[in-house]
């Protein structure tokens, strides 16, 4: 092999034998890996108080984010709710034009003869259907000839007191 992993030759260099070391090496960092066994392998206190740690974190991360999204559907409901109350009232604010338009055009005097006329079969009062009254020209509100007296009730106390000092 060259040094600078450059060749000046023109004819390309043999990988085979590398292939294989490669290949021998591998099985024995496998044989080594798998001589081992797993409870031998001891972590040290260290490397647990991180690991606690890290997962904790992650943990805590994961409950914050679903904290989040849960808060956010909330408003997102809370938020629906006032968009459908908003249209509600506005087609309910409509109606209510509506009537107040329809009571004012039934309150004209013209629509309530055209309706007496039609439905009730009202007509117009004639001269033969006058009758005249005469009434006499005194004021017909009397006043009070009798006066009202509101007596009040005592209790036991001024009931008391009074038959000491009116004596």
């Amino acid at each position: 092999m060259a040094r600078n992993r450059y060749e000046y030759e023109t004819s390309p260099r043999k990988l085979e034998p590398d292939v294989k070391k490669r290949r021998q090496t591998q099985k024995k960092r496998l044989k080594v890996v798998e001589d081992l066994p797993r409870q031998d392998v001891k972590v040290s206190k260290e490397q647990q108080k991180r690991q606690t740690k890290l997962t904790l974190i992650v943990i805590g991360i994961f409950i914050l984010l679903l904290t989040i999204s849960y808060r956010n559907s909330q408003i997102n409901e809370k938020f629906n709710q006032m968009q459908t109350l908003k249209r509600e009232l506005s087609s309910l604010q409509k109606e209510n034009q509506q009537l107040k338009v329809s009571i004012e055009n039934s309150l004209n005097l013209n629509t309530i003869e055209k309706l007496a006329k039609e439905k009730l079969g009202m007509q117009k009062l004639t001269n033969k259907q006058t009758v005249y009254i005469s009434l006499p020209k005194r004021d017909y509100v009397e006043s009070a000839s009798e006066e009202i007296i509101v007596k009040k009730e005592k209790n036991w106390f001024e009931q008391v007191v009074d038959k000491i000092f009116n004596r």
